[in-house]
């Protein structure tokens, strides 16, 4: 796990023959909740034995499953349970660490993109997308001349929506300009 900050820094996590964790990063005991949203947040930690500088860090992650478990908030079926408990001592054992670890991999990424999917506003980003675009294509068919002046007066695209904006009122001022240009010339003959 890394910080959402982009750094890997590891934080350290002793714990005391009492029970108690002290965060070294902060200097402080913290509570197994506090872990817990250590892991929510992405960052990485070990948790160590103060003594022995043993790392504890599969056993007291296994202690926050099950407090979670215990609190009614158990997202572990009976029959994973069972299944799991079954692997233990046999053949399989080797095997499983690997296949969990790719199926949680497997499943989180799928739940960013359900997130991804339901968000409305990516949904309407890529509508307002969709339709610019297509604005844009009936502009070209309709005013070429005056589309393709107005992008040759621009620099590359940034955002499409503003600079299309900014190319459509580059055009509307070239026909302002055109029109200005006929009234004078009628001026002049009269």
């Amino acid at each position: 796990m890394a910080k959402p900050n982009g750094s890997s820094q590891t934080i350290i996590i002793k714990k005391y023959a009492n029970r108690r964790l002290y965060d070294t990063s902060t200097s402080s005991y913290v509570t197994l909740e506090h872990l817990s949203e250590l892991v929510r947040e992405g960052r990485d930690f070990e948790v160590r034995d103060a003594k022995s500088g043993e790392d504890l860090t599969r056993q007291v992650l296994t202690q926050i499953i099950f407090e979670q478990e215990t609190k009614g908030e158990g997202a572990l079926p009976l029959n994973f349970l069972r299944k799991l408990i079954g692997f233990y001592g046999g053949g399989g054992q080797a095997f499983l660490p690997a296949f969990l670890d790719m199926s949680m991999n497997s499943f989180a990424d799928t739940q960013k993109e359900w997130t991804k999917a339901a968000n409305p506003m990516s949904l309407f980003e890529k509508q307002a997308r969709r339709n610019m675009a297509m604005f844009e294509q009936g502009m070209k068919m309709f005013m070429p001349t005056l589309y393709k002046a107005s992008q040759n007066e621009k620099p590359a695209p940034t955002n499409p929506i503003m600079d299309f904006q900014a190319e459509a009122l580059a055009a509307m001022q070239a026909q302002m300009q055109a029109i200005q240009d006929q009234l004078k010339d009628l001026a002049k003959k009269d």
